[in-house]
Protein backbone atom coordinates (compact mmCIF):
# COMPACT_ATOMS: atom_id res chain seq x y z
CA UNK A 1 0.00 0.00 0.00
CA UNK A 2 1.26 3.73 -0.81
CA UNK A 3 2.42 5.74 2.18
CA UNK A 4 1.00 9.04 1.89
CA UNK A 5 2.89 12.42 2.53
CA UNK A 6 1.90 15.75 3.39
CA UNK A 7 4.31 18.87 3.40
CA UNK A 8 3.61 21.74 5.79
CA UNK A 9 4.89 24.73 4.37
CA UNK A 10 5.14 27.71 6.93
CA UNK A 11 5.14 31.38 5.16
CA UNK A 12 3.31 32.78 8.23
CA UNK A 13 6.46 35.11 9.66
CA UNK A 14 6.99 38.96 8.71
CA UNK A 15 10.79 38.77 8.53
CA UNK A 16 11.84 41.73 10.41
CA UNK A 17 15.80 41.28 9.26
CA UNK A 18 14.59 41.55 5.68
CA UNK A 19 14.30 45.53 6.37
CA UNK A 20 11.27 45.76 3.83
CA UNK A 21 7.56 46.42 4.77
CA UNK A 22 7.27 43.47 2.13
CA UNK A 23 6.90 39.73 4.06
CA UNK A 24 10.22 37.97 2.77
CA UNK A 25 7.98 35.23 1.36
CA UNK A 26 6.22 37.29 -1.00
CA UNK A 27 9.67 39.31 -2.21
CA UNK A 28 10.34 38.76 -5.67
CA UNK A 29 12.98 36.18 -6.80
CA UNK A 30 13.38 36.05 -10.44
CA UNK A 31 9.66 37.39 -12.07
CA UNK A 32 7.80 35.10 -8.70
CA UNK A 33 7.25 35.29 -5.53
CA UNK A 34 9.61 33.25 -2.94
CA UNK A 35 6.72 31.38 -2.20
CA UNK A 36 6.09 29.82 -5.14
CA UNK A 37 9.65 28.29 -5.36
CA UNK A 38 9.39 26.18 -2.21
CA UNK A 39 5.25 25.26 -2.56
CA UNK A 40 6.22 24.45 -6.40
CA UNK A 41 8.90 21.85 -5.60
CA UNK A 42 6.61 19.77 -2.92
CA UNK A 43 4.01 20.61 -6.22
CA UNK A 44 6.52 18.27 -8.82
CA UNK A 45 7.72 15.84 -6.37
CA UNK A 46 6.04 12.63 -5.16
CA UNK A 47 4.43 14.31 -2.08
CA UNK A 48 0.09 13.74 -1.91
CA UNK A 49 -0.67 16.64 -0.61
CA UNK A 50 0.62 20.64 0.57
CA UNK A 51 -0.74 22.57 3.39
CA UNK A 52 0.02 26.33 3.38
CA UNK A 53 0.23 28.22 6.60
CA UNK A 54 0.51 31.78 6.39
CA UNK A 55 -0.52 34.98 7.84
CA UNK A 56 -4.62 35.55 8.29
CA UNK A 57 -4.33 38.42 5.86
CA UNK A 58 -2.15 36.64 3.43
CA UNK A 59 -4.24 33.81 2.68
CA UNK A 60 -6.76 35.46 -0.48
CA UNK A 61 -3.33 36.52 -1.52
CA UNK A 62 -1.94 33.07 -1.77
CA UNK A 63 -4.93 31.80 -2.97
CA UNK A 64 -5.27 33.69 -5.76
CA UNK A 65 -2.00 35.04 -6.83
CA UNK A 66 0.44 31.84 -5.86
CA UNK A 67 -1.84 28.55 -5.90
CA UNK A 68 -4.20 29.66 -8.21
CA UNK A 69 -1.72 31.34 -10.92
CA UNK A 70 0.61 28.95 -11.15
CA UNK A 71 -1.65 25.87 -10.71
CA UNK A 72 0.20 24.40 -7.75
CA UNK A 73 -3.40 21.91 -6.72
CA UNK A 74 -1.79 19.85 -4.07
CA UNK A 75 -1.63 22.84 -1.89
CA UNK A 76 -5.14 21.95 -1.33
CA UNK A 77 -5.48 23.71 2.26
CA UNK A 78 -4.35 27.17 3.50
CA UNK A 79 -4.42 28.60 7.24
CA UNK A 80 -3.55 31.10 9.04
CA UNK A 81 -0.72 30.49 11.55
CA UNK A 82 -0.58 31.40 14.89
CA UNK A 83 2.26 33.90 17.04
CA UNK A 84 5.12 31.12 17.04
CA UNK A 85 6.94 28.92 14.46
CA UNK A 86 5.96 26.10 17.03
CA UNK A 87 2.17 27.59 17.12
CA UNK A 88 1.95 27.29 13.05
CA UNK A 89 3.45 24.07 12.72
CA UNK A 90 1.53 23.19 15.22
CA UNK A 91 -1.99 24.38 13.37
CA UNK A 92 -0.49 22.68 10.17
CA UNK A 93 -0.51 19.66 11.86
CA UNK A 94 -4.10 20.32 13.17
CA UNK A 95 -5.42 21.14 9.05
CA UNK A 96 -3.27 18.12 7.56
CA UNK A 97 -5.79 15.22 8.01
CA UNK A 98 -4.82 11.59 7.67
CA UNK A 99 -1.06 10.92 6.50
CA UNK A 100 2.02 8.22 6.84
CA UNK A 101 4.41 10.72 6.46
CA UNK A 102 4.78 14.34 7.98
CA UNK A 103 7.11 17.15 5.70
CA UNK A 104 7.59 20.64 7.28
CA UNK A 105 9.65 23.13 5.16
CA UNK A 106 10.33 26.89 5.58
CA UNK A 107 8.96 28.82 2.91
CA UNK A 108 11.94 30.96 2.90
CA UNK A 109 13.79 28.03 1.50
CA UNK A 110 13.17 28.13 -2.48
CA UNK A 111 16.07 25.94 -3.87
CA UNK A 112 14.95 22.42 -1.81
CA UNK A 113 14.82 19.87 -4.18
CA UNK A 114 13.44 16.57 -5.27
CA UNK A 115 16.58 14.92 -4.58
CA UNK A 116 16.56 16.35 -0.76
CA UNK A 117 13.04 15.31 -0.41
CA UNK A 118 13.54 11.73 -1.61
CA UNK A 119 16.75 11.50 0.97
CA UNK A 120 14.55 12.42 3.25
CA UNK A 121 11.92 10.43 3.13
CA UNK A 122 13.96 7.31 2.62
CA UNK A 123 15.34 8.15 6.11
CA UNK A 124 12.04 8.89 7.80
CA UNK A 125 10.87 5.80 6.63
CA UNK A 126 14.02 4.22 8.09
CA UNK A 127 14.51 5.79 11.23
CA UNK A 128 10.78 7.61 12.18
CA UNK A 129 12.44 11.24 12.55
CA UNK A 130 15.01 13.18 10.49
CA UNK A 131 16.12 16.49 9.82
CA UNK A 132 17.95 18.12 6.91
CA UNK A 133 21.51 19.54 7.10
CA UNK A 134 24.60 19.90 5.99
CA UNK A 135 27.93 19.61 8.23
CA UNK A 136 29.67 23.03 8.95
CA UNK A 137 32.01 23.94 6.89
CA UNK A 138 33.60 26.88 9.57
CA UNK A 139 34.59 26.19 12.49
CA UNK A 140 32.27 26.76 15.68
CA UNK A 141 32.91 28.27 18.81
CA UNK A 142 30.43 28.12 21.96
CA UNK A 143 30.36 31.27 23.73
CA UNK A 144 30.02 32.06 27.60
CA UNK A 145 27.45 34.99 28.70
CA UNK A 146 30.25 37.70 28.50
CA UNK A 147 31.32 36.50 25.06
CA UNK A 148 34.59 34.88 26.06
CA UNK A 149 34.71 31.70 24.09
CA UNK A 150 33.78 28.97 26.31
CA UNK A 151 34.47 25.68 24.11
CA UNK A 152 34.79 25.07 20.77
CA UNK A 153 33.36 21.47 19.42
CA UNK A 154 34.35 19.24 17.00
CA UNK A 155 33.84 20.57 13.37
CA UNK A 156 32.95 17.12 11.72
CA UNK A 157 30.12 16.89 14.94
CA UNK A 158 28.61 19.94 13.77
CA UNK A 159 25.77 20.39 11.46
CA UNK A 160 23.72 24.00 10.15
CA UNK A 161 20.40 22.52 10.13
CA UNK A 162 17.62 23.22 7.41
CA UNK A 163 14.26 21.99 6.51
CA UNK A 164 12.80 20.52 5.17
CA UNK A 165 12.12 17.47 8.18
CA UNK A 166 10.25 14.69 8.19
CA UNK A 167 8.64 12.18 10.36
CA UNK A 168 6.41 9.38 10.71
CA UNK A 169 3.04 11.11 11.07
CA UNK A 170 2.00 9.54 14.20
CA UNK A 171 5.12 10.34 16.03
CA UNK A 172 5.51 14.38 15.17
CA UNK A 173 1.47 14.45 16.39
CA UNK A 174 2.01 12.88 19.83
CA UNK A 175 5.34 15.37 20.31
CA UNK A 176 3.42 18.52 19.45
CA UNK A 177 0.36 17.63 21.66
CA UNK A 178 2.49 16.93 24.18
CA UNK A 179 4.52 20.43 23.81
CA UNK A 180 0.97 22.49 23.73
CA UNK A 181 -0.14 20.59 26.68
CA UNK A 182 3.59 21.53 28.32
CA UNK A 183 3.83 25.08 26.92
CA UNK A 184 3.81 26.67 30.26
CA UNK A 185 6.14 25.08 31.86
CA UNK A 186 8.48 25.12 29.11
CA UNK A 187 8.54 29.05 28.63
CA UNK A 188 8.26 29.37 32.73
CA UNK A 189 12.23 27.14 31.83
CA UNK A 190 13.31 29.88 29.32
CA UNK A 191 13.43 26.85 26.52
CA UNK A 192 13.21 27.91 22.90
CA UNK A 193 11.98 25.70 20.91
CA UNK A 194 13.50 26.65 17.41
CA UNK A 195 13.16 23.60 15.04
CA UNK A 196 10.67 20.22 14.48
CA UNK A 197 13.72 17.82 15.17
CA UNK A 198 14.33 19.88 18.99
CA UNK A 199 10.44 18.99 19.44
CA UNK A 200 10.60 15.28 18.77
CA UNK A 201 14.25 15.26 20.77
CA UNK A 202 12.50 17.15 23.97
CA UNK A 203 8.99 15.35 24.15
CA UNK A 204 9.80 11.32 22.94
CA UNK A 205 12.48 9.31 23.03
CA UNK A 206 13.23 8.66 19.06
CA UNK A 207 16.21 9.95 18.01
CA UNK A 208 16.60 12.10 14.89
CA UNK A 209 18.98 11.50 12.21
CA UNK A 210 20.73 14.11 10.19
CA UNK A 211 20.03 13.57 6.48
CA UNK A 212 22.29 15.47 3.77
CA UNK A 213 20.41 18.67 2.60
CA UNK A 214 22.86 20.84 0.23
CA UNK A 215 25.15 24.12 0.79
CA UNK A 216 22.40 25.56 -1.72
CA UNK A 217 19.34 24.79 0.32
CA UNK A 218 19.05 28.51 2.10
CA UNK A 219 17.03 30.21 4.12
CA UNK A 220 16.14 34.24 2.87
CA UNK A 221 16.34 36.20 5.96
CA UNK A 222 18.36 39.28 5.27
CA UNK A 223 18.66 41.36 2.23
CA UNK A 224 21.66 39.70 1.51
CA UNK A 225 20.60 36.34 1.24
CA UNK A 226 17.81 37.39 -1.57
CA UNK A 227 20.98 38.99 -3.35
CA UNK A 228 22.81 35.51 -2.84
CA UNK A 229 19.68 33.96 -4.09
CA UNK A 230 19.02 35.69 -7.23
CA UNK A 231 22.55 34.46 -8.23
CA UNK A 232 21.91 31.22 -7.03
CA UNK A 233 18.29 31.10 -9.44
CA UNK A 234 20.39 32.07 -12.45
CA UNK A 235 23.17 29.77 -12.14
CA UNK A 236 20.84 27.09 -11.64
CA UNK A 237 18.32 27.77 -14.79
Amino acid sequence: MKKESVAIVLAAGRGSRMQSHIPKQYMQLGEKPLLYYALKAFQDSFVDRIVLVTAKGDIDYCQKDIVKKYGLHKVNTIISGGKERYHSVYQGLQAAGESDYIFIHDGARPFVTEEILLRAYADAQQYGACVVGMPAKDTIRIADQENFVESTPKRNQVWVIQTPQVFQSSLIRQAYSLLMAKEAEILEKGIQITDDGMVVETFTNQRVRLTEGSYVNIKITTPEDLKIAESLRVSLD
